[in-house]
């Protein structure tokens, strides 16, 4: 342990919230001049002045080495320059400390160069430029041994990245993971005119991702990404419990050589829905799905299917209603409304819904996705785009379509034969 140091930093009211809050692993979503990599450097060089362990080692990553030494190396020589003792290695974009702690620059562009290290802290900045398996299969495994801690900062880029990936995961675990999202609006740390200024001169999904920190803003034509954003900001998208007292009931979009996706969920009194689960597979018949239904120990209420489970196959001559009876699952057959009136049943339910973040992450992740079909001719969105999304969407369109109408009678006991008792936590 060092003696007292006074660093150079005097951090403003949301950064010292970040140094005082964060835990073990932990993602700090910021806008842009938030001053998250001067923040970032200050914790490393706090974190190692503090650490007992010898031989202290930490990882500042960024996507290119020369990314990293250009936004951090001169931050890094500052901050740790008032040290006694300090030594830079100009080469190597490497900080020792006189008591052996060591924090040093990488680039995402050279990920073999990371291999057979270990680190008691990581920084990585601006994640979402950085493949996947740069962490998972090779800076997470440099913390095992440690206990190392890891730190994400950046601005979104979207969803389908690697700080998205965290963002959720975050959600999903506040017991090991902490979140913060400051947001200009917000942080109060740019002028206001000067964000009237730069407001203007964007395009307005340009000014929420860089300004507003969205992840949605970059789904172009998306039906419920914006919608997901302010639900996963009023803290609905977290961890959610199954409630033994109240039937689950399901909703269905059933493939047949493509994919089935499947939603549970469970109405309050008062109105508002648990999504408590997700499920999706494909090629697979109804056998299966009536022994994944089986295999949970949730006590059914209704089951939702689209409105073409009556039509009768030729090979068979039944239908896939006739077909799920026979297996135990009594579904009810969404009414046939229009796909847009449907979309726009969703969009009014979903701010009264609470979604698991981690059991539902897939689905979740599909209804932000779907998105209306863009025609370059017309330069307009049209109908919805049917791809990978679309399962989980059309069942989501479903639950709240055919639950609509049970009108007050929304957990009524369904004619489910293979229901069982609300097993006990």
């Amino acid at each position: 342990m060092m003696p007292d140091i006074t660093i150079p930093y005097t951090p403003r009211p949301l950064q010292l919230k970040f140094h005082d809050e964060r835990k073990r692993f932990c993602v700090m979503i910021c806008h842009r001049r938030f001053g998250k990599t001067v923040a970032a450097i200050n914790d490393l060089i706090r974190r190692a002045i503090r650490s007992g362990k010898r031989d202290w080692r930490a990882g500042y990553v960024a996507p290119f080495l020369k990314q990293a030494k250009a936004v951090a190396w001169d931050y890094l020589k500052y901050f740790a320059g008032v040290i006694p003792g300090a030594r830079f290695h100009e080469s190597e974009l490497r900080c020792d400390l006189r008591s052996g702690q060591r924090l040093r620059l990488f680039g995402a562009d050279n990920p073999e160069a990371l291999r057979g290290m270990y680190f008691d802290d990581l920084v990585l900045d601006e994640p979402g430029d950085m493949p996947r398996a740069v962490w998972t299969t090779i800076l997470r495994p440099t913390l095992a041994d440690r206990l190392g801690s890891a730190l994400f900062i950046g601005t979104p880029k979207g969803t389908g990245n690697l700080l998205h990936d965290v963002y959720q995961e975050a959600l999903a675990d506040p017991e090991h993971w902490s979140l913060f999202v400051f947001k200009a609006s917000e942080s109060g740390y740019l002028r206001p005119d000067e964000l009237e200024a730069i407001r203007k001169s964007l395009l307005p999904d340009e000014y929420e991702q860089e300004f507003e920190c969205s992840f949605a803003a970059a789904v172009r034509g998306a039906y419920y990404a914006a919608i997901l954003d302010r639900m996963e900001r009023d803290g609905r998208i977290c961890p959610v419990s199954w409630e033994p007292a109240l039937l689950v009931n399901t909703a269905w979009d059933l493939g047949v050589d493509d994919a089935t996706a499947i939603w549970f969920f469970q109405i309050e009194p008062r109105g508002d829905w648990r999504i408590i689960d997700y499920y999706e597979n494909s090629g697979e018949g109804l056998p299966h799905y009536a022994a994944l239904l089986q295999a949970k120990p949730y006590n059914y209420g209704r089951h939702t299917a689209p409105h073409d489970i009556r039509v009768r196959e030729l090979g068979t001559g039944k239908s896939r209603l006739e077909a799920a009876r026979e297996l135990g699952i009594r579904f009810d057959p969404c009414p046939n409304i229009p796909v847009v009136d449907g979309i726009n049943a969703v969009r009014t339910k979903l701010p009264r819904m609470w979604f698991d973040a981690a059991k539902c992450a897939e689905g979740l992740k599909a209804l932000r996705h779907y998105r209306k079909t863009w025609n370059p001719r017309s330069e307009l969105f049209e109908k919805p785009l049917h791809d990978w999304t679309s399962h989980p969407a059309d069942a989501m369109r479903y639950a709240v379509v055919g639950m609509r109408e049970e009108r007050g009678n929304e957990n009524r006991q369904s004619q489910t034969v293979n229901k069982k008792p609300a097993a006990k936590r």
